[in-house]
């Protein structure tokens, strides 16, 4: 795994190639995530373990953040429930990566994205490269980042709102959380465009609620 070589010789001209990937996009609850993470050439050696974050350990995932936080540099992007409702999912994914790659410290000069598009509106060139989580590892860092703070997020949620399992399923449309929209209704946090919550929405449910990012991408700052 590694930036694939026509983005490694612009890495050897001197330009700063940023990875973008998102997390979150097929859950029923919560917003969807975006990181974007460059790996400088100092830090190149230290991040050969970093690797698509589903094939990875919780607790590696944990592990390989703090250090892709003190030692690359990382921002966190995010859509809340009302822009994923008005945009669409897809759309609001694309807007959480421009807001990832806008908060870098750093500008890319060459951004490539997970995926088959890219966001418009991007301050520099881009490219999606399919399956780029498992073949390009500042894409594969950008996973980790995402996950691991779209994961903490909804077990922070978890805590006010138990039966769904966020803890344990991230807002994804397990079984068991499945069950239990279909037992209790939806939470102010679940999506209600979506199937499997749309179903069992009752007319004069709270509204959507957005989850801070601030302190995540806070601790980020390097």
């Amino acid at each position: 795994m590694g930036i694939r070589p026509t983005y490694e010789r612009e890495r050897a001209a001197g330009k700063v190639v940023a990875g973008v990937d998102e997390c979150g996009r097929g859950c029923l609850a919560g917003e969807v995530w975006a990181a974007a993470v460059v790996i400088p050439d100092w830090a190149a050696a230290g991040v050969s373990a970093v690797a698509d974050s589903k094939i990875l350990a919780a607790a590696k995932r944990e592990q390989l953040c703090e250090m892709l936080r003190t030692s690359c540099h990382a921002a966190i992007g995010t859509a809340s429930l009302e822009e994923i409702e008005r945009l669409n999912i897809l759309q609001a994914t694309m807007l959480a990566m421009s807001r990832a790659v806008a908060a870098l410290p750093v500008r890319p000069d060459h951004v490539l994205v997970d995926g088959n598009r890219v966001p418009k509106g991007l301050p520099c060139a881009a490219t999606a490269v399919v399956g780029g989580d498992a073949t390009v590892r500042a894409i594969a860092a950008a996973s980790i980042v995402a996950k691991v703070g779209r994961d903490a997020a909804m077990a922070s949620l978890h805590l006010a709102h138990p039966a769904y399992g966020w803890d344990r399923n991230a807002g994804y449309g397990t079984p068991e959380h499945l069950a239990a929209i279909r037992t209790h209704g939806p939470s102010p946090h679940h999506r209600r465009t979506f199937a499997g919550v749309r179903e069992h929405l009752v007319l004069g449910a709270a509204a959507p609620f957005r989850t801070d990012a601030a302190a995540f991408q806070d601790a980020l700052a390097v």
